[in-house]
C-alpha cells in the first residue's frame, strides 16, 4: 500500500505554521458566517453550551486524529487510519463519508461566496470560484498554503472588528447571554451537531500528512493549536453577536454578523463584513478542495476509485487528476443545488468519518486512560449525528448505504484479467 518511488510521492513542504493556517482556513470560514444562526435557531439561548459541547467532541476527535496521523503520515486521513487499524471496509466507509460529505461542503462554500459577492448570480460566481481555486491547488500545495494564510489574516481582522464594535456599543447587553436553555437539551444537541460541522476543518491537516515536514511532531502540535485558536474566535464572536442581537433575533438572521454590526449602529461596517464572509468562504473552499482531492488520491491508490485519479503531477507533485475531478464535480453541484441542499447530509457524513477515526484510535493502546478520549469522541459523534434534523439523518444514511452497496459489488467482482 505504500508508494515507493519518488514519482508517486507528494512533496513535504508544510511546517507547523502552514498546517495551522490550513486548519484555520477550513474551520473559521465555515463556522462563524454559516453555523451560528441555525445553531441559535435550534438551541435558543443554549447556543454557548452547544458551542462548548461541539468543541469538546471536536477536541476528542482532534487528539485521536493527531495520534493516528503521527503514525500514518500519508494522504487520506481517516481513510488510511480505518484501513490500517480496523480493516479495509471501515477505511472505505470513512473515505466515502469524507469525499461525499465534503464535496457537498465545497458546493455550499462556493454558493456562500456567490451569495455574498453577487446574490443575483450566486451560482455563476460559485462555479467561477471553484474553477479559480482548483487552478490554485493544481499549482502546488505551497501556493495553496500561502493564499490560505492571506485569507485567514483578512477574516480574523474582520472578526476582530465585529467583536470590538458589538461589545463596545451601547446596544450590548450581557443579560442576553443567560436567559435559560430555551431550546431544551435536544435543541442544544442539534446545535452542537451543526457547530461541529464548523470545527471539522482540522481534518485537513491530517489529510495532508504526506506533504507535512516531520509529521510525527508537526501534526500533533498543529491540530490542537488550530482547534484552540478557532474555539477562542468562535466564543468571542458568539458572545459579541448574542449580546447585541439576543438568541431569538440571531436564530432568525440570514446574515448574523452583518445584522449585529447594524444593530450596534455601525452600518458602515456591513460591506466590510460581507466582504469578509466571502473571503472566509473562499478560504474554506480552498482547503476543502485540497483535502477531498487527497482522500480521493488515497482511495484511488487502493482501487476504491478509478486508478487514473492516483496520478501525481511530475512537476508540481500534486494529485492533479484527483483535483480536476473533484473540481468538476463541485462545479456541477454549485451550478445546480442550493446551500441547504448541499449541506443536508454533509454533517452526518463528517460525524461518521470521525466516528471511524475515534474507533481507530481506540485500538492504539490498551490503557483505559488513553482510551478515554477516543471513547468520548466516538460517543459524541454518534449522539450528535442522530441529533441532527431527521431529513439530514435520512439522506446521509441513504448516501452512506449507497457507498456500502458499491463496496460490496466491487468486492464480489472477479479480479484479474
Amino acid at each position: 500500500m505504500e508508494q515507493s518511488g519518488s514519482g508517486t510521492e507528494l512533496r513535504r513542504t508544510l511546517g507547523v505554521g502552514d498546517a495551522v493556517v490550513i486548519g484555520l482556513g477550513s474551520m473559521i470560514g465555515a463556522g462563524v458566517f454559516a453555523a451560528l444562526a441555525p445553531a441559535a435557531h435550534a438551541a435558543g439561548s443554549g447556543l454557548l453550551p452547544a458551542l462548548a459541547l461541539a468543541a469538546l467532541v471536536a477536541y476528542c476527535n482532534a487528539m485521536s486524529s493527531a495520534r493516528l496521523a503521527a503514525l500514518y503520515p500519508a494522504s487520506g486521513g481517516t481513510y488510511v487510519y480505518g484501513r490500517e487499524r480496523l480493516g479495509p471496509f471501515w477505511g472505505y466507509l470513512a473515505g466515502w463519508s469524507f469525499v461525499v460529505g465534503k464535496t457537498a461542503s465545497c458546493a455550499a462554500m462556493a454558493l456562500t461566496v456567490g451569495a455574498y459577492v453577487w446574490p443575483g448570480q450566486a451560482h455563476a460566481v460559485a462555479v467561477a470560484a471553484v474553477v479559480a481555486l482548483t487552478a490554485v491547488n493544481y499549482g502546488g500545495v505551497q501556493k495553496s498554503a500561502w493564499l490560505t494564510r492571506v485569507i485567514v489574516a483578512v477574516v480574523l481582522a474582520v472578526l476582530a472588528c465585529v467583536v470590538v464594535v458589538c461589545l463596545g456599543s451601547g446596544r450590548s447587553d450581557a443579560g442576553r447571554l443567560d436567559v435559560g436553555i430555551s431550546g431544551g437539551v435536544g435543541g442544544v444537541l442539534t446545535a452542537a451537531g451543526l457547530l461541529f460541522f464548523a470545527f471539522a476543518g482540522y481534518a485537513r491537516i491530517a489529510t495532508l500528512g504526506e506533504e507535512v515536514r516531520d509529521p510525527a511532531r508537526t501534526i500533533p502540535r498543529a491540530v490542537p493549536l488550530a482547534l484552540g485558536i478557532t474555539l477562542v474566535v468562535y466564543a468571542c464572536v458568539a458572545v459579541a453577536v448574542l449580546s447585541v442581537l439576543g438568541p431569538v433575533v440571531l436564530g432568525q438572521s440570514e446574515a448574523p454578523l452583518a445584522d449585529a454590526v447594524r444593530a450596534a449602529r455601525v452600518p458602515g461596517l456591513t460591506p466590510v463584513v460581507r466582504a469578509g464572509a466571502a473571503v472566509a468562504a473562499l478560504g474554506s473552499l480552498l482547503a476543502l478542495i485540497l483535502g477531498v482531492s487527497r482522500t480521493t488520491l488515497a482511495m484511488a491508490r487502493d482501487g476504491h476509485l478509478p486508478g487514473v485519479l492516483a496520478a501525481v503531477h511530475p512537476r508540481f507533485r500534486v494529485p492533479h487528476r484527483a483535483e480536476l475531478a473533484v473540481g468538476a464535480v463541485v462545479a456541477v453541484l454549485a451550478a445546480t443545488v442550493d446551500v441547504r441542499g448541499a449541506i443536508g447530509f454533509s454533517s452526518f457524513g463528517v460525524l461518521t468519518y470521525y466516528a471511524v477515526a475515534n474507533a481507530s484510535a481506540w485500538t492504539l493502546d490498551q490503557s483505559p486512560a488513553k482510551r478515554l478520549l477516543p471513547a468520548l469522541g466516538l460517543l459524541g459523534c454518534v449522539v450528535l449525528a442522530f441529533a441532527l434534523p431527521g431529513t439530514s439523518v435520512a439522506v446521509g444514511a441513504g448516501v452512506l448505504l449507497a457507498g456500502v452497496l458499491a463496496y460490496g459489488v466491487r468486492r464480489r467482482r472477479p479480479t484479474g484479467g
